[in-house]
């Protein structure tokens, strides 16, 4: 993917959450507002995406590329994104053919047409939900460099890197050529141009804020941070019962392939690396020690859309992989476990705009240690998993474990964003409960006591 300027939707609503929805009445174009300058990158090499999902902006499509680069010839997907937070369900009715502007390394724009995916164009979507639409396009063989390329009628522009190297071509000019055909560089048919509802002849300038947010320069860190995202829960919390402590974990996973180049779904696409690390810290012992660390590296298959209902509320994924983890202890203290899992994932979506998904992790153990070749007996060999998340609202997570000899874990996460209280900050307010066995590997086979924790969560 790649990073664009779009026409914004209101960000009330997180839309990883949702599925794709069926959608009411042609959607509101919204302009670009003041929250661009914070908002977070999606990919961007020089261009700094403009937060689609930023509390109050208003409704409207938001368009990206599917890759950050691709050589010319090759083809790529714009890709859009339309949220409905109103108060009634909308129709959404998009073009099936876009045009495209582009720039050669001389700077002189290039015309060209994104062809949709699907006929179906008439899209119906509930309140509190997102229908998302690709339309296919082909890299113009005159282009070179990095590309701000515009969406004619529409204030987005998408980055993409057709050399991976140079800087980009941006024009504040209107489009005085015709559209052409990006594999031959021939002019298309007027009467193909003007079924796509632009001039066969002529195309508007790209917005100046587009443009002016298209010039900026592009950091090395951006191609590596594209295929980084959230994983498991990031959190800080302090538990107060007894003695002082601290729980806190950090986790990420790195997606190992990009798309494929002809935008056709590949197996690999899915597999990623993934690492989280849990900390129970002593914060009334002599120098402050850890009581212990979990290291967990793994490497895994994810999908979260195999299979979707017809009146999308239902759908279906899947992740499987193998994991290790060990405290990075020697001796007498050393843990490690090591696993194969598999997790179903079925999500429900409620027309008020929430998510229910059940989602039990199954595992089979190998290699254990001596020290702890009996890890089964009090963790058991299902991770029963319940997670609860309203659109920008509470996010409650339930996992429960049930091991040999009546051995059970209890833990109860719930979440609150911090933007909907008077901090009015990024994050979540986090509160956790944690009963039974597991906490620690080095204590694994030792049961702790009810524990309440209070603090801060980054990722949910």
């Amino acid at each position: 993917m790649s990073a664009s300027l779009p026409a914004r939707p209101s960000g009330r609503h997180a839309l990883a959450a949702a599925p794709t929805p069926r959608v009411t009445e042609k959607p509101h174009r919204g302009g670009f507002t003041e929250r661009a300058r914070n908002a977070r990158s999606r990919l961007g090499f020089s261009l700094l995406l403009a937060c689609a999902f930023a509390p109050g902006a208003q409704a409207g499509t938001t368009y990206t590329l599917d890759r950050a680069a691709a050589a010319p010839g090759e083809t790529v997907r714009v890709q859009a994104v339309y949220v409905n937070d109103g108060g009634a369900g909308v129709r959404w009715r998009p073009a099936s053919e876009l045009v495209l502007q582009w720039r050669s390394a001389s700077g002189v724009t290039v015309r060209s047409l994104a062809q949709a995916e699907t006929s179906d164009l008439d899209i119906n979507i509930p309140v509190n939900n997102f229908a998302r639409l690709s339309w296919r396009a082909v890299v113009p063989v005159q282009v070179n460099g990095l590309q701000a390329v515009s969406i004619e009628g529409e204030p987005t522009l998408m980055a993409l890197d057709a050399t991976a190297t140079g800087t980009a071509a941006v024009s504040d000019g209107p489009a005085v050529v015709p559209v052409v055909d990006a594999r031959t560089g021939q002019p298309v048919p007027p009467a193909a141009v003007a079924a796509a509802g632009a001039s066969p002849t002529q195309g508007p300038a790209p917005t100046e804020a587009g443009v002016a947010t298209a010039r900026a320069r592009n950091t090395g860190f951006d191609a590596v941070r594209a295929g980084i995202s959230g994983y498991e829960p990031i959190y800080f919390d302090l538990r107060p019962r007894e003695r002082t402590t601290a729980r806190f974990q950090l986790s990420f996973k790195y997606r190992l392939f990009t798309p494929s180049e002809d935008g056709e779904t590949n197996l690999l696409d899915g597999l990623y690396l993934g690492y989280t690390q849990t900390s129970l810290w002593d914060l009334e012992g002599d120098s402050r020690p850890f009581i212990d660390t979990t290291f967990n590296p793994s490497v895994f298959w994810l999908s979260d859309n195999i299979w979707t209902s017809r009146n999308q509320n239902w759908r279906f994924g899947l992740q499987t992989g193998v994991e290790h983890a060990s405290n990075g202890k020697a001796g007498e203290d050393s843990r490690s476990v090591n696993d194969v899992y598999v997790q179903p994932n079925l999500h429900y979506r409620f027309d008020g705009g929430s998510t229910l998904t059940f989602g039990p992790r199954i595992k089979g153990y190998f290699a254990l240690e001596d020290q702890n070749r009996n890890y089964a007996d009090y963790t058991g060999y299902v991770d029963w998993k319940l997670r609860y998340a309203q659109d920008n609202g509470l996010i409650a997570t339930a996992l429960y474990r049930q091991g040999d000899a009546g051995r059970r874990t209890t833990q109860l996460d719930l979440a609150w964003p911090l933007r909907r209280t008077w901090l009015n900050m990024n994050g979540y307010l986090h509160l956790q409960y944690f009963n039974g066995y597991g906490e620690t590997l080095l204590g694994y086979d030792q049961r702790n006591r009810s524990q309440i924790g209070i603090g801060l969560s980054l990722v949910q």
